[in-house]
């Protein structure tokens, strides 16, 4: 239930997200008119738009993009004649009377006996529109509904998202009303505000129609709310845990009849069964019954991660000096891409990272529902009784994961050391800590599934080769270039010399790779703002530009070495068969 509230909260959130400002003229029409009949309806419409689309474009495939497509297109002209109706009367019986017919029947019957239905039908066309700008809550729901597949709870999460949304705009009507009758009386400007609105609800369209909401505005809106959505996650889980024990699931740990140290942590659950592995790496199959007595931190990662990998040298230094004292490290790899489930590709990736602590491989999610977990990498701390005493979710704070190593190692041994020292890991690569001051860019997916801001003029032809275009991209745009397959999670390239084009701003530009199915070595080459990237290239190319990709992982193409400011980014494949997963950034 705690979730649904914070689901909920991060959706009232967004009218605070330049994402809103779009669809919010479409709202604000509606003010003056009577609130269950018009009002009403019109939020119902958006909300039940939205958590349904949204629902079908996670987990229903290519099916439900192309359909999600047209009824975007219908809502643009739906939307684009009520505007016209608002702006001139007379403009309506003009121009395009069909659309603009159905636009002026929905502005005027809205107030009246039919307006119900009319109002309902606006409100789904402004759900299809509507893209809010996806934070850490948003995108939580959306991952567990890809990774889970459809089901009555992320209906209901989205839902909860869309009607915290709807609250929002139903109290910036109800204010809007208030100011427009304000000025009705005292201006006389009724037509005039009319005509204003009537400005708004098209430039809206317009803003839409151009990708404006989900680029430019996504951008200023990066770390509006963001932040105050992970804070609401944060405390979601601090209040929650991660099982439910019992009645006093938060209490603080209890004195037992052993005298010495006693940590005040509190226990937030019990180890969860580690059952459920496909195979098992760097150990034999370990449960939790035989780790009675040790500390245990339990590490879910997926090696393709750029959060997961920025994490590992902490968690490799934590095992190797704390092994002696007691200390277990579990690597859980729960797969994110049909790629990372092979357990060869896992094997290259522990080497890589020489990673000694047994990792269990979790192709079918086993372990990760038996923890409710929902994010990577996620890190629980486990006592010498079993019980969870400590969560991190993502990557940093990692001084106090690591007193808290210490601690749960203290109160096992009985005394606390007086060296209390830190690691600090000379982290290098890809592996290096993020930017995050000067950061601008997010994650961003190639596969139709996930993709947003895709700027090729030729559109997505979901799971068939397509000749592909790009022109000049604006911040945190992509394009294709070139012959490639697009499908749910990646891109493959028909044809030698294709590539992608992207505007990114951030210090580092990582993007996952493969080789294709018949594995052979792919060669390509980067250029950063048309020429060779020279100091600020990446740790998987050279000065020049030129890489190969041998194998399926995350590759470090751009690290500037200098100021850090908005960049073009172009790779050219020279090989076909390269797949493209997903770009990450630091």
């Amino acid at each position: 239930m705690l979730l649904f509230l914070i689901a909920y909260l991060a959706g009232a959130l967004t009218i605070v997200s330049p994402c809103i400002l779009p669809v919010l003229p479409f709202v604000l029409s509606r003010a003056g008119q009577p609130f269950a009949r018009s009002i009403l309806p019109m939020l119902v419409g958006m909300i039940v738009t939205f958590a349904g689309v949204a629902t079908l474009a996670a987990v229903g495939g290519s099916w439900a993009v192309h359909a999600n497509e047209i009824g975007r297109y219908a809502a643009i002209a739906l939307i684009a004649g009520f505007g016209v109706t608002l702006l001139s009367p007379r403009i309506a019986a003009v121009v395009t009377r069909p659309a603009v017919a159905l636009g002026s029947r929905l502005s005027q019957q809205a107030s009246g006996k039919g307006g119900v239905s009319t109002s309902f039908l606006l409100g789904v066309a402004t759900g299809l529109l509507w893209a809010p700008c996806a934070g850490p809550i948003l995108g939580l729901v959306l991952t567990g509904a890809a990774l889970q597949g459809a089901n009555v709870q992320t209906t209901l999460l989205l839902t909860a998202y869309a009607a915290g949304a709807a609250t929002s705009l139903a109290m910036a009507v109800l204010a809007g009303e208030k100011v427009f009758a304000a000025m009705k009386r005292s201006l006389g400007v009724g037509e005039r505000l009319r005509q204003g609105l009537g400005i708004a609800v098209l430039a809206g369209v317009t803003a839409i129609a151009l990708g404006l909401d989900t680029g430019l505005l996504s951008r200023l809106s990066y770390a509006s709310s963001a932040g105050i959505e992970q804070s609401l996650l944060d405390k979601l889980h601090d209040s929650s845990g991660v099982a439910k024990p019992g009645g006093n699931a938060m209490q603080l740990a209890a004195n037992d009849a052993r005298k010495g140290y006693q940590s005040d942590l509190p226990v937030l659950g019990r180890l969860q069964s580690l059952d459920g592995a496909v195979e098992w790496l760097n150990s034999k199959p370990l449960s939790a019954e035989e780790l009675r007595g040790k500390v245990v931190l339990v590490d879910f990662w997926t090696y393709s991660c750029i959060n997961c990998i920025r994490t590992i040298p902490y968690v490799r230094a934590w095992a190797e000096k704390y092994r002696d004292q007691g200390l277990v490290v579990i690597g859980v790899h729960s797969p994110e891409f049909a790629f990372e489930k092979r357990i060869g590709n896992v094997r290259q990736a522990i080497d890589k990272f020489q990673i000694g602590y047994p990792v269990a491989i979790d192709n079918n999610f086993k372990i990760w529902r038996s923890f409710a977990n929902n994010y990577w990498p996620a890190h629980y701390f486990i006592d010498a009784k079993g019980q969870i005493r400590h969560t991190q979710f993502g990557e940093g704070d990692y001084e106090r994961s690591e007193r808290v190593v210490q601690d749960l190692l203290a109160e096992a041994a009985g005394s606390k050391k007086a060296d209390a020292a830190t690691v600090e890991p000379d982290a290098k690569g890809a592996e290096a800590a993020p930017d995050l001051a000067r950061l601008q860019s997010g994650e961003s997916y190639i596969g139709y599934l996930r993709a947003a801001n895709f700027i090729s003029p030729e559109g997505v032809k979901a799971d068939a080769a397509r000749d592909y275009t790009v022109g000049k991209p604006s911040l945190n745009e992509w394009g294709l270039t070139g012959k490639w397959t697009v499908g749910g999670e990646q891109a493959s390239l028909d044809q030698a010399g294709g590539g992608i084009t992207y505007r990114f701003s951030a210090r580092d530009l990582h993007l996952v790779l493969g080789p294709g199915a018949d594995g052979k070595k792919v060669r390509f080459q980067v250029k950063v703002d048309g020429a060779a990237p020279g100091a600020d290239h990446g740790s998987d190319i050279d000065a020049d530009g030129n890489g190969t990709v041998s194998e399926t992982r995350l590759y470090q193409l751009v690290r500037q070495s200098g100021e850090v400011r908005e960049r073009t980014f172009e790779i050219r494949f020279l090989d076909p068969g390269v797949e493209a997963f997903v770009f990450t950034f630091g």
